[in-house]
């Protein structure tokens, strides 16, 4: 499903500060594989997704997801592989907390001229599914955490995209709430997700569901 052949990721190219933020990654993972990426703040994970979802471009080497070499598209073609194929959840969720829980979630579908029943189809398959159906019509920003991390989790499956990455998901949640995501989690896999988190909780290490943990190291793998 997803492949990083030899990536080197430099930042600061053209200048004199060169930051070498992955030094020759090799990666496979397989379709229906959740896999953790794990190791400390700057190690080089959050990258790693940002390569897999086309968010940015290596300076070297190449990612392969489903197939398709993703590494060279132009930002259309990206943006358009990453409406189809990717399920993103950020750190801090990246909502507009001035519109609803509805407008957010539904914010993906603008570009793809579907009609107002198709539109709803999706949203009401995702609302259900995390349990937020209650609170579609309340603005963003009147919402808990816990709440706007599924707001940005039924945001990311509302194209019902095969894979799904999330960045440090639990890092402003309690563990009450973690746990919460860890059993979304187990529904998604079940569904046949492929999905990769970069964290440093601990609470992902050793669980059942995780079928690899990869350590990141100051831009490799150990």
């Amino acid at each position: 499903m997803i492949k990083l052949k030899n990536i080197i990721k430099q930042y600061g190219v053209n200048s004199q500060n060169i930051v070498m933020a992955l030094k020759g990654i090799d990666l496979h993972i397989k379709e229906g594989e959740l896999v953790v990426l794990r190791g400390a703040s700057g190690s080089g994970k959050s990258t790693i997704l940002s390569l897999i979802a086309a968010l940015s471009k290596p300076t070297s080497g190449e990612v392969i997801v489903g197939g398709d070499r993703i590494s060279k598209l132009p930002d259309n073609f990206a943006s358009d592989f990453r409406r189809h194929s990717i399920g993103f959840v950020f750190q801090k969720y990246n909502l507009i907390p001035i519109l609803s829980a509805k407008e957010n979630i539904i914010l993906p579908l603008v570009p793809m001229n579907l009609s107002s029943d198709e539109i709803e189809e999706k949203l009401k398959r995702v609302l259900k599914m995390f349990q937020i159906e209650h609170k579609e019509n309340q603005l963003v920003k009147n919402l808990s955490g816990g709440e706007q991390q599924r707001v940005a989790i039924a945001r990311a499956n509302i194209n019902n995209p095969k894979i799904i990455l999330a960045d440090e998901p639990t890092a402003n949640l309690d563990e009450k709430l973690s746990l919460a995501f860890i059993e979304i989690l187990k529904e998604l896999k079940e569904e046949g997700k492929t999905i990769v988190i970069a964290t440093h909780d601990p609470l992902f290490f050793g669980l059942s569901i995780v079928d690899r943990e990869i350590e990141i190291y100051q831009g490799s793998i150990v």
